[in-house]
């Protein structure tokens, strides 16, 4: 354990208007941290010092884009302040929301085991709904639609307001779904990303003492990369610190990109009209670059609409020259990267794991692959199928979340008939249409299904899979790894696998081998579906160096990759700039 640190030694190594941002203690703060300016730093060190002045570790709520993210900060702290700061908040949104919920989400109406849907999950459902509405999928594609609903949930918007702000009838009938929607979720005891989010903030509008709990609980907030929050976002940071306005946020304006995403840029550029009596800080020294490059960051950025003005710079020297190759084709391109890579590698000063190969559309990935693969250049793609998407891996999350919460559909009708039992798709419908009109779950339909006039081998079928569903509900106690392999033996999920005798079953039962391995780590079931349910994207990026990394421009943000030394491209000299 470090020994306790005094003002003094939380200072070294920072420079002035870091030093600023580190001691301020009472009142709003907003942190304008341009590129490679340190922020991280800052924000450990602020809240190590706040510790140092007395605030405790409980009082404080730290809140980062991923997962991977909060822990390096926890770890930082730790390391200034000792194991103290494991008793700190420090987590993304969403895991902030669902420790919340977890303890009062019953007064929403959701049993505190809700179960999380993931995107694909959240799409199949829709999909249900746009099917039971008797809507057209193709004129109502379930991923789009979803991703309107979702993006009235990043705006705040219940399917109640959204109905009556609806212009057109096919906006009505999204309000339709989007209603029907959230009635399933409630009736399944699940909850969507967003609705982690959206449901917070109306326990507090709705809870005002669960909210005045909250308040208490957490003296001092912060938030890193503000730029990138939503309203909803927004409204929780509000909500949390209407009290004592001790909310620090960091971000910058010019890197705000996730527009798409339900991004609100006006969170940081109104953050002073929130909060009038803020203290603004602008950090705009840079450690990361060289002046070439920030001189031509500085000049791009400053054609910006409604910017926080500053100057980014450093005192690294001006450094080489900034260049540019001009590609003939996509072969081209792909050829001269992996060539690049090679010569920058095989120099002896660059790592694979420095390098970083970044591209616009997904269909730019196969032709860099394939000379990154001629090349024997080693790789890990970001933004591609993760380990949790890939289909063994979520039916055998679907069969935990039967167990655990049976009254999950998406689950349930997820294994039904995985592996094979003789359910069809008419005997599902003819269930679905028997529990809407009695007011079961589906569930509860299947345990009913002769009075639903299923019959056949379809019963057989169902008696089975409920005798899998009951015996592993004796397992929950053991813990995750002893119910995950039950179910997936019992099952015979496993053997069907084995029997195929391919390359891509052997793969599939690696994975499942490796899921098991993880689940073994985690003591709750519940805690272990949390934690699977929360991965972010940016929680692949490798941590070690023996890979290039190569990323969809869509998948992160660039301040969630490692440490990365970014050094300028060795390109044709004619290119310069």
């Amino acid at each position: 354990m470090p020994d306790r640190p005094n003002r003094s030694s939380l200072l070294d190594g920072l420079n002035p208007v870091q030093q600023e941002a580190v001691v301020h203690i009472e009142g709003p703060l907003l942190v304008v941290a341009g590129a490679g300016s340190g922020k991280t730093r800052v924000l450990t060190h602020r809240i190590a010092h706040l510790i140092e002045e007395g605030v405790s570790p409980f009082e404080i709520l730290a809140i980062t884009f991923t997962n991977k993210a909060a822990q390096e900060m926890r770890e930082r702290v730790g390391a200034l302040i000792g194991p103290v700061a494991e008793k700190m908040w420090v987590s993304t949104f969403h895991s902030a929301c669902v420790r919340i919920l977890r303890r009062d989400a019953h007064r929403l109406g959701f049993p505190s085991s809700f179960t999380i849907y993931d995107q694909a999950d959240a799409q199949r459902l829709t999909g249900y709904v746009v099917r039971d509405l008797n809507l057209d999928a193709k004129r109502f594609p379930p991923r789009s639609v979803h991703a309107m609903i979702s993006a009235a949930k990043n705006d705040d918007l219940g399917p109640e307001v959204y109905a009556e702000r609806a212009q057109v009838i096919f906006e009505r009938k999204v309000a339709d779904v989007y209603r029907e929607y959230q009635a399933r979720l409630l009736k399944a005891g699940a909850m969507d990303f967003d609705d982690l989010l959206r449901n917070t903030v109306e326990l507090f509008r709705t809870e005002p003492e669960v909210l005045e709990h909250y308040r208490r609980r957490f003296r001092h907030v912060l938030v890193d990369e503000y730029q990138d929050t939503n309203r909803v976002q927004n409204e929780f940071v509000l909500q949390l610190t209407s009290g004592h306005h001790n909310v620090c946020v960091v971000g910058d304006s010019d890197q705000s990109i996730y527009r798409f995403r339900g991004a609100d840029i006006r969170n940081i550029l109104e953050f002073e009209e929130a909060f009038p009596d803020a203290t603004v800080i602008v950090l705009e020294q840079n450690y990361r670059s060289t002046q070439t490059i920030l001189d031509a960051a500085n000049s791009v950025i400053a054609n910006n609409l409604g910017r926080k003005p500053k100057e980014l710079w450093t005192d690294e020297g001006d450094g080489q020259a900034i260049i540019r190759y001009h590609a003939d084709d996509e072969g081209d391109e792909a050829q001269w990267v992996a060539h690049e890579i090679a010569k920058l590698h095989d120099s002896g000063d660059h790592r694979w794991g420095d390098i970083a190969v970044f591209y616009r559309t997904n269909a730019q990935s196969r032709v860099v692959e394939e000379h990154l693969l001629r090349g024997g250049i080693p790789y890990k793609v970001i933004g591609g199928t993760r380990f949790y998407d890939r289909r063994e891996i979520k039916d055998a999350l679907a069969y935990v979340k039967a167990v655990v919460n049976p009254a999950d559909e998406v689950a349930v009708k997820r294994v039904l008939n995985s592996p094979k039992r003789g359910i069809g798709e008419s005997t599902v419908a003819r269930l679905d249409s028997w529990s809407a009109a009695h007011g079961y779950t589906f569930m509860q339909a299947l345990r009913r299904s002769d009075e639903a006039g299923v019959t056949g081998r379809a019963i057989k079928g169902i008696e089975a899979f409920l005798v899998l569903i009951d015996g592993a509900a004796e397992k929950v106690e053991d813990g995750p790894g002893p119910l995950l392999e039950c179910l997936l033996d019992r099952s015979g999920y496993l053997a069907e696998l084995q029997e195929e005798h391919t390359v891509e079953g052997e793969g599939r039962l690696e994975n499942l081998a490796e899921l098991v391995g993880s689940a073994r780590e985690v003591e709750s079931v519940l805690d272990f579906l949390e934690q699977v349910g929360l991965v972010a994207d940016a929680d692949q990026v490798p941590d070690d160096d023996s890979q290039v990394i190569q990323c969809f421009r869509s998948s992160f943000r660039p301040a969630e990759l490692p440490e990365i030394r970014l050094t300028p491209p060795l390109l044709r000299p004619d290119n310069h700039i």
